[in-house]
């Protein structure tokens, strides 16, 4: 049986406690799949889509699928059902979202939109520094004060500290 890191069932979950709910692969693609449906959603249909992400292929093979429904119906749904992330039907071999989903929802959602910023601004920054490097060499005359490498240099910088941010951010 795997313990609750849930210590007051009335209150909101901590921040810690969200993180640790979070900090597996598993239980992240459960609120995450289960974020897409919004309803009732077979532990089967559960496990396929993590063993095909785990396999990184649509034809999964039956040991790596099993693992990972007994995974989840031993650890990963108790431990999500007793933090009132989600309520499991263990006879149906059902979830759905429980009280505390949508505080763990919007953690997920939050961290998948910062990396969407992150990427869209060094999307910007790139074509910027391309931009730069094209009206430079067309001999701009505002443009061309700058040397069309220094433009490069300076633009492939600005994308690398867009990704570190992402990275470590």
């Amino acid at each position: 049986m795997t313990m609750s890191v849930q210590t007051d069932r009335d209150g909101e979950l901590a921040e810690s406690e969200i993180f640790h709910i979070l900090g597996n692969d598993r239980r992240r693609a459960i609120v995450s799949l289960l974020a897409d449906r919004r309803e009732r959603v077979e532990v089967s249909e559960i496990a396929t889509a993590i063993a095909e992400r785990e396999s990184e292929t649509a034809q999964v093979p039956n040991n790596l699928y099993k693992s990972v429904y007994v995974s989840l119906q031993q650890t990963h749904l108790p431990q999500l059902e007793e933090d009132d992330v989600i309520v499991y039907d263990a006879e149906e071999k059902t979830i759905r979202p429980g009280p505390h989903f949508e505080e763990v929802r919007g953690y997920i959602e939050s961290a998948e939109s910062a990396e969407d910023h992150v990427l869209l601004f060094s999307l910007a920054v790139a074509v910027g520094g391309l931009v730069a490097v094209i009206l430079s060499g067309l001999g701009l005359p505002l443009v061309t004060a700058v040397d069309p490498l220094l433009w490069g240099v300076v633009s492939l910088l600005a994308v690398a500290v867009a990704c570190l941010y992402g990275l470590l951010g």
